[in-house]
């Protein structure tokens, strides 16, 4: 390796390993910042600052299960209609402003169930009031314009005062919609939502279907409102507001623009969310208090301390100098690690955690197969350069398929398994990644720069 490309690559090693450390604990550099700001009269901007995200069992939290009633539902259309229902329970309880909520379905015993769980709520009752109900779909007029203006007239003028009366009276003006009116038309009217594409311009648009009362009622609106919106709500939220060019009498009417295909399928899943009728009930409720998710999360932290300190100690012990450059790059690897788990970001959990540690010995597992093929070449009486370049050429195909096929593992666990399995398959697999290069970027840019200068002709430092 030219001299000139090793200088290069330890500056992007510096580079990346100083970036991951401030983005994922900068508190030190802001109060730097900070002292110049104070200092020189500057106006410095502070490196950002986000917390991890974690998961139930380390930042406590509720666990509700629902069951849903799919009684009246068709057996082909129950998968999609739990997708569709799963969708608007996890928009409700983002709306709630719960962090990192998890919502997934699972089918146990023979029925379907909605496992919802909630980071950090404490109020578990206002939680449940906000999921409780089975999804509403209905269909709005526009607002004739005279009364339109008028509300927002009045709500314009009553911002001026500052009284509980006025501020009433501006809750109960939104709350009656200034731009749309309730019609007799909803989800119970509509037979199916699909997906169909354009045949000149090839885009998603969504096919609705209603019944054979919907249709009377959809033929009547539409003649009543061309030219004007008919805006569809979910649960109080506008999801589409299609302008009629004309009445539609066949009970078929299409909703079209700039939809991506996974827009598509999703606006399709909750217009027969809302259609069909899917009600939950609660059946298990658990809380998990804060006090047990900071234990785990202090256990596990120790945990992961106390075996990275083992490590460290191992391979200074056992490879020397080579140990000790290889401590240096495990301790960028984690820094890499953390900054990509804000970043995606990742969920952490107890299960995740423990993807970060196994991830941690595979990555020592790759430094321990370098240095045993450069100790070899070393014993053969090679060069220091011609030990590194012999030692990471063989070395690489024993990592590579080592960790391809738990990579390959990990992809299995995080694509047919629960929740739980897919934190750690998540977290392994990103840990491998990274070290893989941590072991055959970071570890030889740090020995390459030994080429050549004293230290590196006195073999016995190298293991």
């Amino acid at each position: 390796m030219a001299k000139k490309n090793t200088n290069l690559n330890l500056i992007i090693v510096i580079v990346i390993a100083f970036l991951s450390i401030t983005f994922v604990y900068p508190d030190y550099l802001n109060k730097g910042i900070d002292y110049l700001n104070q200092s020189l009269a500057m106006d410095f901007s502070y490196f950002p600052s986000s917390p991890f995200k974690l998961g139930l069992d380390l930042q406590g939290g509720s666990h509700l299960v629902y069951e849903a009633d799919l009684s009246k539902v068709e057996a082909d259309g129950r998968g999609e209609a739990m997708q569709g229902l799963r969708d608007v329970i996890e928009r409700r309880v983002n709306l709630f402003g719960v962090g990192e909520p998890v919502v997934r379905v699972q089918e146990q015993a023979g029925s379907q169930r909605l496992i919802v769980e909630l980071p950090g709520v404490k109020n578990v009752q206002e939680a449940i009031d906000a999921i409780g109900e089975t999804p509403y779909l209905e269909f709005k007029k526009e607002r004739p314009e005279e009364e339109r203006e008028a509300m927002l007239a009045e709500i314009e003028q009553l911002e001026t005062m500052e009284t509980e009366e006025a501020q009433a009276r501006i809750e109960e003006i939104w709350a009656a919609n200034p731009y749309f009116l309730p019609t007799s038309l909803t989800g119970q009217y509509l037979n199916k939502a699909e997906i169909q594409f354009d045949q000149t311009t090839f885009e998603p648009r969504v096919v609705l279907e209603f019944d054979k009362e919907g249709t009377e009622l959809f033929k009547e609106i539409t003649s009543d409102n061309i030219n004007k919106r008919i805006a569809i709500y979910i649960d109080d939220t506008v999801i589409s507001a299609p302008v009629v060019r004309e009445a539609i009498p066949n009970g078929v009417a299409s909703i079209t623009g700039e939809f991506s295909i996974e827009e598509a399928k999703e606006l399709a899943r909750n217009l027969n969310a809302g259609a069909l009728p899917v009600p939950i009930g609660l059946i298990s409720q658990k809380t998990v208090g804060p006090t047990l998710g900071k234990v785990s999360l202090d256990k596990s932290l120790k945990a992961g301390l106390l075996g990275f300190f083992l490590i460290i100690v191992f391979m200074i012990l056992f490879y020397r100098l080579s140990g000790i450059l290889a401590s240096l790059a495990l301790i960028i690897y984690i820094s890499i690690l953390l900054a990509l788990f804000k970043i995606i970001p990742v969920t952490l959990t107890l299960a995740g955690i423990g993807g970060v540690i196994l991830s941690l010995g595979m990555a020592v597992d790759a430094n321990v197969l370098i240095f045993e093929r450069i100790r070899e070449e070393l014993k053969r009486e090679r060069s220091f350069q011609g030990a590194l370049t012999i030692g990471f050429s063989r070395a690489w195909p024993s990592i590579r398929d080592s960790n391809l096929t738990t990579l390959l593992v990990a992809f299995i666990m995080f694509f047919f398994g629960t929740s739980f399995v897919k934190g750690f398959a998540l977290t392994l697999s990103v840990g491998i990644i990274v070290s893989m290069f941590s072991a055959m970027f970071v570890t030889r840019t740090f020995l390459a720069n030994f080429i050549g200068s004293k230290l590196g002709k006195i073999k016995w430092l190298w293991g």
